[in-house]
C-alpha cells in the first residue's frame, strides 16, 4: 500500500473512531498530517477542511434527527467565534504549542473520567452568563490550538452537569464545524492552501464520519460515549506530547 492510500485510510478510521463520541477529529488529523511529513505550511489548512467535512456530516446527521438544540448553540457561539477568531491571533512556538495543547487535551480526559459526569439523559438549565463564559473560555483555546473546540467544550458540558454525555455529543459537532468554518477562513486568507490529495482526505473522512455518526447515534450508551471521548483525549494529548 502506497503512502497516499495508507493516510487515505487512517483518516477514514480516525474520522470514524472521532465521530462515534460526536467529534470531528481535528486532534488527530494534526498528528498523521505530522506524521506523514506533510508540509508544515498544508497541515493546518488541510485539518481544518477535513474537520469541516466531518464536522459537517455529523451536523447534518444530528439536524435530520432533531439532536440539536439550536437555541443553546447560538448562546455559546456569540462568545465562541470572536474568541476564537482573537486566540488564533497568537502564535506559539512549536514546543509550547505541544506542550500546552497536549496538557489541555488530558486534563480534559481526566476530568471526563473523575469529575463526576453525569450519564443520565438530563442537564441542569443553563443561564446566559455561564454559556457565555464557557464559550468564549473554548473558542478561545479553539483558536490558541488550532482546534476545533468541541474536545474542549464537551467535557464542561458533561463535567459541570449541563448535559449528558449524548447530548455533549449531539452539540459538538456544529460547534466543531462553526468554529472550523471561522479557522479555515483566516488560515486562506493567510495564504495557506490545503495538501494536494486534499479530495481523497476529504472522501475518507466523510466516509468515517457516516459510519462513526451511525455508530455513536444508534449502539453507544452516555456511559459508553464518555469513555470513548475520554479515550480520544487522552490518546491526542500523549501523540501531542510526545511530538
Amino acid at each position: 500500500m502506497s503512502d497516499h492510500a495508507a493516510l487515505v485510510v487512517i483518516i477514514a478510521a480516525v474520522a470514524l473512531l472521532y465521530a462515534t463520541a460526536g467529534q470531528a477529529g481535528g486532534t488527530a488529523f494534526l498528528a498523521v498530517m505530522a506524521l506523514a511529513k506533510v508540509p508544515a505550511e498544508q497541515i493546518r489548512p488541510t485539518a481544518l477542511l477535513l474537520n469541516i467535512v466531518a464536522a459537517g456530516y455529523a451536523t447534518a446527521w444530528l439536524w435530520r434527527h432533531g439532536a440539536i438544540d439550536w437555541s443553546l448553540l447560538l448562546r455559546f457561539l456569540a462568545a465562541a467565534l470572536p474568541a476564537a477568531f482573537v486566540g488564533g491571533l497568537i502564535v506559539l512556538e512549536g514546543p509550547v504549542y505541544f506542550l500546552l495543547t497536549g496538557l489541555l487535551l488530558l486534563a480534559a480526559a481526566g476530568w471526563m473520567v473523575l469529575g463526576g459526569a453525569v450519564d443520565s439523559d438530563g442537564g441542569r438549565s443553563i443561564g446566559h452568563g455561564p454559556a457565555l463564559l464557557a464559550g468564549g473560555a473554548t473558542g478561545f483555546l479553539a483558536g490558541l490550538t488550532g482546534m476545533g473546540g468541541g474536545v474542549f467544550l464537551a467535557p464542561v458540558m458533561i463535567a459541570l452537569g449541563w448535559a449528558s454525555p449524548r447530548q455533549a455529543a449531539a452539540f459538538s459537532a456544529p460547534y466543531i464545524l462553526a468554529n472550523s468554518i471561522i479557522g479555515f477562513a483566516g488560515v486562506a486568507a493567510a495564504g495557506q492552501q490545503p495538501a494536494p490529495g486534499i479530495v481523497a482526505y476529504a472522501a475518507a473522512a466523510l466516509a468515517g464520519a457516516a459510519f462513526g455518526s451511525a455508530i455513536g447515534g444508534r449502539w453507544m450508551s452516555n456511559r459508553h460515549t464518555r469513555y470513548m471521548l475520554a479515550l480520544i483525549l487522552a490518546v491526542a494529548g500523549v501523540q501531542l506530547l510526545l511530538r
